[in-house]
């Protein structure tokens, strides 16, 4: 099979063969960001955990209805898991998520074909682009020696170094979003031109065989976790309700979080609720979990006085113990989750939506104006 080196694509924000190990894109800046590796290695991004939930992946790999619901029981129980990995220290992180990578790979052998699991491997090697030489069976595969693969990583290494110095800038300001992603590019492209200069004739010569049919990721949607379920512990639900996420499949919802007098919160408010006006009568939920930073917001009483000065119609919960928060593993007030019909988070805001300046609402609302229409 022939295979052409100026094709093979590495996607920063889908299939990160970067610093980054777990893809959440800042909407605001169009690119993404997290923290770098300890340099004890190159960083793999999780494309196997990324990958296995999309349709299109399903299709290529032929599952049947059978195997992708034995596939979403397997998703149930890694999803939680990931998501909650995504605030451990890099180190921790890229423990966590090679341990659910092989789980999931061996929860997939049990009841995926040899031809599935031959064609899935071929899938995460090009999901990985460069970094796929990190993997020793690919290595092995390719005839590439230890001492040769080795330069490769120490390559990996220098590349991760040169992002994480580009987003330190990017976040400090020193960088326009523009600037990052166009140096962020160009080390995309020297990474990919190691291939070329690095590999023997021959050895090229194996990448297609070690990666089969191209296959286009750019078209894949569903990249995320399985949104948590929401718990009942310590929950008192403050209007609307109970709900639990799996009932409401075939909705797109809009979870988010906040607290009542947290003006950052207030400020994202009338978003959610323009969004429960304009768009519950085509398929949208919007639930909100009121989770406590102070005594007062801790009572009842004052949390639905609070819902009602708002205009809030939508349901609301009282998370008085913090569990979901916990369960979902937030960081801040406030924060919306989108989540798609089949219950795959899809997109996140941290912080208020128009701050400064930003369009964070008008980029939501094109989100779910999309996912209600698949």
């Amino acid at each position: 099979m022939c295979f052409d080196l100026q094709s093979f694509r590495i996607r920063y924000c889908l299939f990160l063969a970067t610093l980054v190990v777990y893809p959440f894109c800042d909407p605001s800046l169009g690119i993404c960001q997290t923290s770098s590796l300890s340099q004890a290695g190159p960083s793999a991004p999780p494309v196997l955990l990324q990958m296995i939930r999309d349709d299109l992946v399903h299709q290529d790999l032929g599952l049947t209805g059978a195997q992708r619901d034995s596939l979403r029981e397997v998703l149930l129980q890694v999803d939680g898991r990931w998501f909650r990995a995504r605030n451990l220290p890099a180190a921790k992180q890229q423990q966590e998520l090679t341990a659910l990578t092989a789980l999931l790979r061996q929860r997939l052998a049990a009841f995926f074909s040899d031809t599935q699991m031959t064609r899935l491997d071929q899938l995460e090697r090009q999901a990985l682009g460069t970094r796929m030489l990190m993997l020793n069976k690919t290595a092995k595969l390719l005839g590439v020696s230890e001492e040769e693969q080795k330069r490769f990583i120490d390559a990996f290494i220098a590349t991760d170094a040169a992002l994480a110095e580009i987003q330190e800038k990017l976040r400090s300001g020193e960088f326009e979003s523009d600037e990052a992603q166009r140096k962020m590019t160009a080390l995309q492209d020297a990474e990919r031109g190691l291939l070329a200069d690095r590999l023997t004739q021959q050895q090229r010569s194996k990448i297609g065989e070690a990666t089969g049919k191209p296959f286009d990721f750019s078209k894949v949607q569903r990249m995320y976790p399985l949104a948590p379920e929401l718990t009942t512990d310590g929950v008192t639900w403050v209007q609307g309700g109970p709900l639990k996420l799996e009932q409401l499949r075939g909705k797109v919802v809009a979870v988010h979080y906040y607290a009542y007098q947290c003006i950052n919160c207030k400020r994202n408010l009338p978003h959610y609720t323009a969004w429960y006006a304009d768009y519950v009568d085509k398929g949208l939920v919007v639930v909100g979990i009121q989770t406590p930073e102070t005594a007062s917001e801790r009572n009842f009483a004052k949390v639905k006085a609070a819902a009602q000065a708002e205009g809030i119609r939508y349901p609301v919960l009282l998370d008085g113990e913090s569990a979901n928060w916990r369960t979902w593993s937030n960081t801040m007030w406030p924060t919306v989750y989108l989540i798609d019909k089949e219950g795959y988070l899809r997109r996140w805001w941290q912080g208020e939506m128009n701050w400064q300046g930003k369009e964070g609402e008008k980029d939501m609302r094109r989100t779910i104006e999309q996912l209600l229409a698949e």
